[in-house]
Parts: C-alpha cells; structure tokens; sequence
C-alpha cells in the first residue's frame, strides 16, 4: 500500500528533475533540449497540480469541512507557480536566458516551500483522516 506522503512525494521529485534538467540545458544554452525537458515538466506540474485541485483536495475538504484552510493556501500558490511558469514559457520561446533563469529562481524558492508545506503538513494529513488514502492513490495514479 502507497501512503499519499509516498506517492505525491515521489510525484514532486519526478517533477523537480525534469524542472532541474530545463535549467540545466538553458544555462548551457541548449535550446532545443531545453525546450523538450521544460514541455515535459509543464506536463509533469500540470499532472501533479490536477491531481491535487481534482482529486486530493475536494477529498480532504470533504472529510475536514475545511475548504478555506491549508488547501486554500495550496491552490493559490499554484496559481502563483502557473503564473510564473506561464512567463518562462515566453523566456523560453523567446530564448531568453537571463529572463528565464530569473524567474526559475523565483519559482524553485516557491515550489520548495510549497512541496514542504504539502509533505511536512497537508499529505500526512491527508493520509490520517481521509478513508482508504490508498484508494485516493490509486486513482491519482489514474489521472
């Protein structure tokens, strides 16, 4: 059985490689590499962002009645993160290097508070009060 700590957990680190990779190769000015880990990481967040906002949260609302506590706090620091993913996207099109490490800088301090939060607070319990956790899982898995 897969805790939600686990999965989500592993989740994060599937998408800090892939962001890892982008800022690698834009930093060495390989464009074309760069263009194909950075498209694979802003699937990988989207993937992982989805899970949470459509799967995660309305459970753990669900069965807390809290829908304006740590939850509320996640979803608008995704919107934070897909805001400034949304302008690297335009530093990576434009090829734009110092733009673009600029603001990865920016979105891995956001992403890394943000993951502690989720895997120190939110996912532990998640996995203590929600029923069956490992079904929620497995349907995360799904998505």
């Amino acid at each position: 059985m897969t805790s939600i700590v686990e999965f989500m957990t592993q989740d994060h680190r599937h998408c800090d490689d892939g962001y890892a990779a982008a800022e690698e190769k834009v930093a060495a000015g390989q464009w074309d590499e760069a263009a194909k880990s950075w498209t694979s990481y802003c699937e990988a967040l989207e993937t992982h962002l989805d899970r949470e906002e459509s799967i995660l949260f309305p459970a753990f609302e669900a069965q807390t009645g809290n829908t304006q506590g740590p939850t509320a706090v996640m979803r608008m620091e995704h919107e934070q993160m897909r805001s400034i993913v949304s302008e690297m996207n335009g530093a990576m099109t434009a090829r734009d290097a110092d733009t673009f490490l600029g603001l990865a800088e920016t979105l891995m301090i956001l992403t890394q508070q943000h993951n502690m939060k989720e895997e120190q607070v939110l996912y532990p319990m998640s996995d203590q009060m929600l029923n069956a956790p490992d079904m929620l899982v497995k349907q995360m898995q799904e998505e």
